[in-house]
This record gives structure tokens, C-alpha cells and sequence, in this order.
């Protein structure tokens, strides 16, 4: 871990290199040894909310490069269990390098044990943010014990992701090196990720690289099949669905699906309609759910509302239910045609079909009474939320909340904030920036948006640039001088050294003195007269 430690270090105090210890002494003690899937050999029990929630706020204080988070850290290290640590480093995500540098100083203290999970969480959170160097360097320092095969799957996923090819072939090909022999499913899942992230062509090269190392299957084929058909090239689908027929492969319903999907993709509807029927007179074949699929979603991306709905009746005479996403391409479609009635139709069929709505489904109905400024109906759809237990998420809030401003009902703007700590939902950035920004342009509700803005600055939430931006420059335009003081005064005092730098902005009358910190926006809006303030400043979702 000595490796990653020095990574850090390195990008901080370029100066101050801490002293080497030996990699025998650390690594053993720092982790569990327990694969995923069994029991810890050493119990934890639930980990107190209060100290997750304390050392949440520590990492998202001491998030910078230069920041000492290990000073603000020694004093939990007494209380500092597994359990703990894990739900730390769930809940802090997105922030993967203060997550490492915890990981680091957990691992370091004596008779502490990570447990299997940390360490899978922590990969994900840097391979997310594409720190591949630290991540390499951590898993290069960690004794084999501490790995498991379910580490490499989610490494395929990040470098496809990141259009790394060759770094998710070579993660493959390391396997065997860190003790799991690759096997047909570690392959599936290899070739899966790089062809749904539009790299089949590399897919299918290392699938034939392979050949003589794992034998070839209808599933392989399926798989890059697939791919072809995300990067709708039904051509070279085609190619492959007859080389496998050829090579003896008796294709199966999944194959066939696959290669109607990239007939539909590709614009060929007449050529998929009669693979299905070859699938059901030459193979003997019966379609399902998935085989009707592509034709629904090539209705919806047409923009055919009646041709889906058909679409749909034929699945309901077979007694065939689509799936989640298929039904929201529906519901999406509906909606972008103003035919919201019949969009709330396909949402109660989901309901008795025992396909529950998802986020995406109430999400897409909720930007539709959004956009409409229909009140009533958007909080009746977050009320039905509840009830069905699919909890209203960021996007969620962000749009009615932003609705509800810019129509002038701050009073239910603040009962659905208020409802929010009770459904378990904790504001970030960008729901204060609705509420902030929104406030600022209301006339006589100024005090109001610092209020909120004093909300996010305690709870230790860096705000984002335009959001100071636009508060300073309202109070400045309403004279509200004092109130501007006692804003920046407030964030010099923050335990936050985030909200610390960002205090300099408050001071500044132009956003051009702080280009060194990150900006969503390049005016000021000083400015402007209400009408046009309102105009520069919308929020986005």
C-alpha cells in the first residue's frame, strides 16, 4: 500500500516524502482475509450512525490534495471499526482520494481489519473516477488474501468505460498472476462490458485471440452480437449469427434477440420480422418478453406512439410482460407527445403486471408535470411515490423543487424540502443551487437564500462556484452588505477548508478573480434587471 500512500504523497507535498516501512508489516494486519460471501470471521456489529456521519463530514472537509485528513482523523482511530469503515466508504463514493487516504490510515492501525467489502468499494470509487494509477498501485501492494475474483469484473467495467480496451484485456490477463484462473464466465463478463461500451471490435478480437484457451458458445456469440447491435452495425451482426450456425452452434432464443435487436437498431424492421419468424418455423423456437423488445424500443425511437402500442398488444394476446426499461421508453415516448393520460395507463399496467415502477418511470412523468407547471398533479405523483415505497431521488427533488420556485409556490417549495430528512433524503450541491438560485430571483426572498446558503455552509457541502456567485451578486444589488459580510465570515469559519477557499469569492466582485477554483458559468449578474437575471440564471437539473 506503500506505493499509492507515496502517490498521494507525491501530489501533495512534492517535498515531504514520508519514510518507507516495510510492505510486510502493514499489509497483513490491515485486512480481512474472509473472501466476499462468507462470514467475517471477526463479527462487527452495526456501526454507530453518529461516527459514520462524523467521519463523512472529516473526508468531505479535508477533501483537497494539502489538506491534513490524517491529523483529523487520529482522533476517531480509538472508535474506528470495520463495519464502520465500510459504511464510510460507501457513503463518501464520490470522493474517492480522501476514501483512499482513510482506507490508508485504517489499514495502518494496529489490530485493524478491512472487511472484503472495503476494499471492492474503494476500487469501484477510484476506478470511477478514473485514478488508475492509484488504483494499480493499491492492488499491486496487497497481499493476495486480500483479493477476490469479483475485483476483476468491476476493473472490465471501469476500463471499458474509461475507452481503455487493452487495460481491460490486460486486468483479464492478470488474473491468473494474482491467483484466479480465469474462467468461461470471467471471459462472458470481459466480453460483455467492452461490447456494451462500443468496443466490440476489440471484443470480438480477443474473442478469437481465446479460441484455442476457452471453447466457443451460443453465449459468446450472443454477447458480441449484442455489441454489434449498440454500435448499430447489423452488417457485421449478421456475419457473426451465420458463422456461428456454420461452425455447428445451434443459436438459442437469446441469440435471436440479439440479432433482431441489431436489425431494429439498424433500420431493417421488414429483415427482423422475418427472423422472427424463422426463429419460430425453421428452430422450433418460441419467442419471449426480450424478442419483442426491439421492435417496441424501434417504435418509441421513431417516435410512433400507435406502433408501440401494437406492439404492446401482441406481447399481452401471448401472455408476454416487458421489462422495466422497455415499459419506461413507452411511458418517455407518451410523455414527449403530450400524451401524459395514456403514459399514467402504461405506468398502472407495470403496477398489475408485477413489473414495479422504477425511478425512471416516475422521474419521466414528473418532468412532464414540470415542464407543464402542474403543481397539483407533480406532487400528487411524489405522494404516489411514497405509497409504492420508490423513494424520490436527486433528479427528483431538483425538478419539482425548481418547478415550484419558478411558479411562486416557495411555501410548498419548503414543505417538500422539509419532507425530505424524513423520506432519508440528504440535500447535496445541487438541490441547495435550485432552492439558492431560485430564492435569488424571487423578489423580497433574499434572506431567505441565505438561509438556505448558512444550512448548506454548517453542514459542511462546498458550494458550487455560480451559486456564491449569484448570492453575492443579488446581495450586492439589494445593498445588503451586512448580510454578504456575515456569509463570507461564516465560511472562513467553516471546519470545511473547501468552503474555507471558497470564501474568496464573497470578497471578489468578479468571478474572473477566482479562475483558479472550478466554475459552472462565466457572467456576473450584477448587472441585469430581474427579467434578464432570471433568464441568465436557470437552474439546471
Amino acid at each position: 500500500m506503500q506505493s499509492a500512500t507515496r502517490l498521494l504523497a507525491a501530489a501533495a507535498f512534492p517535498r515531504r516524502l514520508p519514510p518507507r516501512r516495510p510492505r510486510s508489516g502493514l499489509l497483513p494486519r490491515g485486512f480481512c482475509s474472509a473472501p466476499p460471501g462468507q462470514p467475517d470471521p471477526r463479527p462487527d456489529p452495526d456501526p454507530d450512525p453518529q461516527l459514520v456521519g462524523a467521519l463523512c463530514r472529516v473526508l468531505s472537509d479535508f477533501r483537497g490534495p494539502r489538506h491534513d485528513l490524517r491529523a483529523a482523523l487520529r482522533g476517531f482511530a480509538p472508535r474506528l471499526t470495520p463495519a464502520a469503515a465500510a459504511a464510510v466508504l460507501r457513503r463518501c463514493r464520490n470522493l474517492p482520494v480522501p476514501s483512499l487516504r482513510f482506507f490508508l490510515f485504517a489499514a495502518a492501525e494496529p489490530g485493524f481489519a478491512h472487511l472484503p467489502e472495503s476494499l471492492l468499494v474503494l476500487a469501484s470509487s477510484l476506478a470511477g473516477a478514473r485514478l488508475f494509477p492509484l488504483l494499480r498501485s493499491l492492488l499491486s501492494d496487497l497481499p493476495r488474501s486480500a483479493l477476490s475474483r469479483d475485483l476483476f469484473p468491476l476493473l472490465f467495467r471501469a476500463y471499458a468505460r474509461a475507452c481503455l480496451p487493452h487495460d481491460a484485456v490486460r486486468a483479464f490477463s492478470s488474473m491468473e498472476g494474482f491467483g484466479f484462473p480465469p474462467t468461461v464466465t470471467d471471459l462472458h463478463s470481459l466480453l460483455f462490458t467492452l461490447s456494451h461500451n462500443g468496443l466490440v471490435e476489440h471484443a470480438e478480437a480477443f474473442f478469437r485471440d481465446s479460441a484455442a484457451q476457452f471453447d466457443t458458445s451460443a453465449k459468446a456469440y450472443t454477447i458480441l452480437i449484442s455489441g454489434w447491435a449498440v454500435v448499430t452495425k447489423p452488417e457485421n451482426a449478421r456475419k457473426l449469427f451465420d458463422e456461428m450456425i456454420e461452425r455447428g452452434i445451434e443459436p438459442d432464443v437469446p441469440a435471436y434477440n440479439a440479432l433482431i435487436d441489431a436489425l431494429c437498431r439498424g433500420g431493417d424492421v421488414a429483415l427482423a420480422h422475418e427472423q422472427l419468424k424463422d426463429m419460430q418455423r425453421s428452430r422450433g423456437l418460441v419467442p419471449d418478453a426480450a424478442t419483442y423488445g426491439p421492435f417496441l424500443r424501434s417504435a418509441c425511437a421513431s417516435k410512433d406512439a400507435r406502433a408501440a402500442l401494437r406492439v404492446l398488444d401482441r406481447m399481452r394476446t401471448r401472455n408476454l410482460t416487458p421489462n422495466v426499461f422497455t415499459y419506461n421508453a413507452v411511458i418517455r415516448l407518451l410523455c414527449e407527445l403530450g400524451e401524459v393520460d395514456e403514459a399514467y395507463n402504461i405506468l398502472n399496467e407495470m403496477a398489475s403486471h408485477g413489473k414495479m415502477p422504477d425511478i425512471w418511470s416516475y422521474n419521466t412523468l414528473l418532468n412532464a408535470h414540470c415542464k407543464l407547471k402542474e403543481v397539483n398533479k407533480a406532487l400528487r405523483l411524489i405522494s404516489r411515490m411514497d405509497k409504492e415505497s420508490c423513494l424520490p431521488d436527486r433528479h427528483s427533488y431538483n425538478m419539482i423543487l425548481k418547478m415550484l420556485v419558478s411558479v411562486g409556490r416557495v411555501d410548498r417549495a419548503i414543505e417538500v424540502w422539509d419532507g425530505m430528512e424524513k423520506r432519508g433524503f440528504h440535500p447535496g450541491a445541487a438541490t441547495y443551487a435550485v432552492m439558492i438560485h431560485g430564492l435569488s430571483c424571487k423578489k423580497g426572498r433574499a434572506e431567505e437564500a441565505c438561509s438556505y446558503f448558512l444550512r448548506m455552509v454548517d453542514e459542511g457541502i462546498p458550494p458550487y462556484q455560480a451559486t456564491c456567485q449569484v448570492l453575492r451578486d443579488r446581495l450586492l444589488r439589494l445593498g445588503l452588505r451586512d448580510d454578504l459580510e456575515m456569509l463570507t465570515d461564516r465560511m472562513r469559519r467553516s471546519t470545511s477548508c473547501t468552503i474555507q477557499d471558497l470564501a474568496s469569492i464573497m470578497c471578489s466582485k468578479r468571478a474572473a478573480e477566482t479562475r483558479n477554483l472550478s466554475s459552472d458559468h462565466e457572467f456576473s449578474g450584477v448587472d441585469l434587471d430581474e427579467s434578464q437575471w432570471r433568464e441568465k440564471w436557470k437552474m439546471v437539473d
